[in-house]
């Protein structure tokens, strides 16, 4: 059986999962482009208003990245763009934990046993969930932990799929928040540098444009670095003993 054939069996078999998955591979990618389009009305609207609007970017980053229709980067983006960093971080991590609390329950209540009675019948696939789930919680922290690190790693797919295999609520949590606050932190502070880079008063920028530049750049290449390296480490632990 061809890949692609292989693909699309195991799509089915998932039922309603195999369909979220599918939608939440599809639509953050849209998202991203249009909200790219309205970063900058976006984020005056946020500024505009004041305390609250930190509320409502809090509030729509939960819901568009738990429902799979924003990805997780360009929502950090925003942040630093509207609010900088030192208040743009904390607003960004505070949706993330909401938006993983959304993007659980719902993959949990879509899920259902589909995906562990699927699990069940393919060795492979039991030998890295029993790794994931069954080895103890410190270690399924540390592999949930580095499944967030990659700066690529999708957040609504990877919802869907620890909360499939049933991975502990609080573990889960936890390690998505560990996991996912050095590539926050990344794009917070590479989306406040874009809005003082490419805003309309940017010509009154304190920094260079090639400082600012040379920065992102190097932000960008740390997280490739340090994303790298989480994949190895993952490679390592997922191990079943």
């Amino acid at each position: 059986m061809s890949e692609p054939t292989q693909n699309v069996s195991v799509v089915k078999e998932l039922g309603p999962a195999g369909a979220l998955a599918l939608a939440w591979t599809v639509f953050p990618p849209l998202g991203s482009i249009v909200l790219y389009v309205y970063m900058n009305t976006t984020g005056e609207w946020l500024r505009g208003h004041e305390g609250s609007g930190i509320v409502l970017y809090i509030a729509g980053f939960a819901l568009l990245a738990g429902l799979g229709l924003l990805p997780t980067y360009a929502s950090a983006i925003l942040g630093g763009w509207a609010f900088g960093f030192a208040a743009g971080f904390p607003a960004a991590m505070g949706g993330f934990a909401l938006g993983a609390l959304i993007g659980y329950g719902v993959g949990k209540l879509v899920s259902g046993d589909l995906v562990v009675r699927m699990v069940d019948r393919r060795p492979k696939v039991r030998a890295v969930c029993a790794a994931l789930v069954g080895g103890g919680a410190s270690k399924t922290f540390g592999i949930v932990t580095l499944l967030r690190v990659p700066p690529n790693s999708p957040f609504a797919l990877t919802n869907l799929a620890l909360a499939s295999v049933k991975v502990p609520l609080w573990t889960y949590l936890g390690a998505t928040l560990v996991g996912m606050a050095p590539r926050t932190a990344a794009m917070v502070w590479i989306g406040g540098q874009l809005q003082g880079l490419l805003a309309e008063d940017a010509a009154k920028a304190e920094k260079p444009t090639w400082l600012i530049v040379g920065g992102i750049v190097a932000v960008v290449a740390v997280a490739l670095v340090i994303g790298s390296l989480a994949n190895r480490a993952l490679n390592r632990v997922s191990q079943p003993a």
